[in-house]
């Protein structure tokens, strides 16, 4: 069954050139040229991974991403101008899974697109883990639990976790969480890495700025502390 991809760009001439594309690869494609119709269209029809425009007219990007990952852990590909390194800091910290920067090749757009589809629609083998101090990581049904209570963590958050997890104690450089996680080349920007990090210990620590879980080891990367 063909995926589904929701395409919000106010600039037409962009658009149909994705939407072409996306189309010629097998998928099947929703359009929104304004902000309030792309966020209507992220709600309500369900889309398998959305392509989201920063400057929207009516409601900009940002604000679409922010109320969608709110409801919703659908993939969000923000499409980002290139001098504007903000925006992609900013998209990512509101829930982004990722960012692709204008101008950029077809190629390179369909490569990420079937990277995030593939991390979101894969679920591992069938896997329960207990691991420090009452957190357990169901990786069945990628779920998190802690105490007891439901962590709501995005797609990506939950395979950070799970990957550091695997083996307590061991450092794990930006660089290997990016290949392992991510699963493509992120052109050196690992600030994604920290971002999504940052997110993370805001859900799973009882105080983020000082993390019983996973642990900064400066200069080499991030571990899930054994105790």
């Amino acid at each position: 069954m063909a995926k589904t991809i929701l395409v919000v760009e106010d600039e037409k001439d962009i658009a149909n050139i994705i939407i072409f594309n996306l189309e010629r690869n097998g998928f099947e494609t929703l359009e929104a040229n304004d902000g309030p119709t792309g966020l209507k269209l992220a709600l309500e029809s369900a889309p398998d991974l959305i392509l989201l425009d920063v400057m929207l007219p009516g409601i900009d990007g940002f604000e679409i991403c922010r109320q969608v990952r709110a409801q919703s852990q659908v993939p969000i590909i923000m499409l980002t101008a290139r001098e504007e390194e903000t925006d992609k800091i900013l998209g990512l910290e509101l829930g982004a899974d990722d960012y692709v920067t204008k101008p950029f090749s077809n190629r390179e757009l369909i490569a990420r697109i079937k990277a995030n589809m593939r991390r979101f629609s894969e679920l591992p083998a069938v896997q329960e883990k207990e691991t420090v101090r009452g957190i357990k990581i169901v990786e069945e049904s990628a779920a998190v639990y802690k105490d007891g209570k439901p962590l709501d963590l995005s797609v990506r958050e939950f395979d950070i976790l799970s990957y550091l997890a695997a083996e307590p104690g061991r450092v794990v450089s930006r660089e290997e969480l990016m290949e392992k996680v991510w699963g493509f080349e992120y052109y050196g920007d690992l600030r994604a890495v920290d971002v999504a990090i940052r997110r993370l210990r805001e859900k799973i620590e009882d105080e983020p700025a000082q993390p019983r879980y996973i642990i900064t080891k400066r200069g080499l990367g991030y571990y899930f502390a054994r105790n």
